[in-house]
């Protein structure tokens, strides 16, 4: 009998029932208020493969809020951006006989688990010596736990040092003495069907860059007509335009969190990175503008979200007149940006290089910067946080 049926029984019956659940969430792939103000991210939206690329072919299918695959080529349907410092959650269905896996840190076609990347083993012992919750070929799961039903992965992974729970128990403790620094991560076809869902992250490390008293750190750029100051409620505050406000300090590869507020209806600003420290509206522009036409899959002005005159937002996420999250993060040539918790662009710069991000692909570091737009721009912004993501 379902928990609901019990619990309305217990209710006819007079009696007091208490019904233990699994600690996942009551929507599966959706993130909780609190779980967007402490910077989690989905890495699958329930409904789309949007943000994850498979390496090898095998039927993988989106269906019924999860991801599943049971025959084809062995490999990984990894996600396109990578991480370094994270905390992972994510649930896996899979029957005895099995043999799949979460990979770590990897990329797209690992070689080696013990030096590219870590493979988190979801199988029997029967069917591995590196049970479910291990790490292939370094260190096993301290217990075996399975169900036929959904299962949980909870994994911390800090430098070398990584955290394992199954079903919220801890199974692995490990430490890498030269660790793999940052990577994809990878949903593994091996042998046998597997499903996941409830994929969802939060970075780690990230330090503030606005300290919500002034604005040390950062320089106004001169000669604009933009007004930047600090609330009262120690916000960023940005009004009329155009005009810019910059960083001292500057990041290539980065995973950026802040909060915005539009308190008019659909300004138009942005976020600037890797760009040109000193120069006016240089480098990559996160867009913001929340703006649409007819329905939300159809941005006005690129969307927020948006990568700016280069790939626009697949659909509005956040609207004006309330605080929206913006996760911003740049590895190599590959960029990503999630609003309120949901992907919303997935762009990869093929141009050839250049130094100014307008012109073609910038590798380098940057600094970053607030746009003023025009004489309408009323918006601010807290929380600003950012995370340098460390070289191979």
């Amino acid at each position: 009998m379902s928990a609901p049926r019990l619990a309305a029984l217990a209710v006819l019956l007079g009696a007091s029932l208490t019904i233990a659940l699994p600690a996942f969430a009551a929507e599966p792939n959706k993130l909780t208020p609190e779980e967007l103000a402490e910077g989690w991210i989905l890495l699958f939206d329930g409904e789309t493969d949007y943000g994850w690329h498979a390496a090898k072919k095998a039927n993988w299918k989106v269906a019924e809020g999860a991801i599943s695959v049971s025959e084809g080529e062995p490999g990984l349907l990894a996600t396109t951006s990578e991480f370094a410092d994270y905390e992972l959650h994510l649930e896996f269905r899979a029957p005895r006989g099995t043999n799949s896996g979460v990979f770590l840190r990897t990329p797209a076609i690992p070689t080696d688990p013990t030096k590219d990347c870590y493979e988190l083993n979801i199988a029997d012992p029967e069917t591995s010596p590196f049970f479910t919750g291990s790490f292939v070929r370094r260190q096993k799961a301290t217990e075996y736990l399975h169900s036929d039903d959904w299962q949980s992965f909870d994994v911390t992974a800090q430098g070398g040092h990584f955290i394992v729970k199954v079903d919220g128990k801890l199974v692995l403790d490990y430490t890498d003495p030269q660790p793999v620094r940052r990577g994809k991560i990878g949903l593994q076809l091996n042998k046998g069907a597997v499903a996941f869902r409830n994929i969802k992250l939060k970075p780690l490390g990230l330090q503030s860059i606005f300290n919500g008293r002034d604005l040390t750190g950062w320089k106004v750029f001169p000669d604009k007509k933009s007004v930047f100051s600090v609330t009262p409620e120690g916000y960023l505050n940005v009004k009329k335009g155009n005009g810019q406000i910059e960083t001292e300090g500057q990041w290539a590869d980065f995973v950026l969190q802040l909060e915005v507020f539009s308190n008019g209806k659909f300004l138009n600003s942005g976020v600037f990175f890797r760009a040109l420290p000193g120069e006016f509206w240089q480098g990559y522009e996160s867009q913001i503008q929340n703006g649409f036409l007819l329905d939300r899959a159809r941005p006005m002005d690129y969307g927020t979200g948006g990568i700016y005159n280069r790939q626009k937002a697949r659909r509005v996420v956040a609207d004006d007149f309330t605080w929206m999250q913006k996760t911003i993060v740049a590895t190599g040539n590959h960029m990503a940006v999630w609003v309120n918790g949901t992907q919303v662009s997935d762009f990869t710069d093929e141009r050839e290089a250049n130094d100014n991000a307008r012109n073609g692909s910038r590798l380098k570091a940057g600094v970053l910067a607030i746009q003023g737009h025009d004489p309408t721009t009323d918006l601010s912004f807290r929380n600003i946080k950012i995370a340098e993501t460390p070289a191979q």
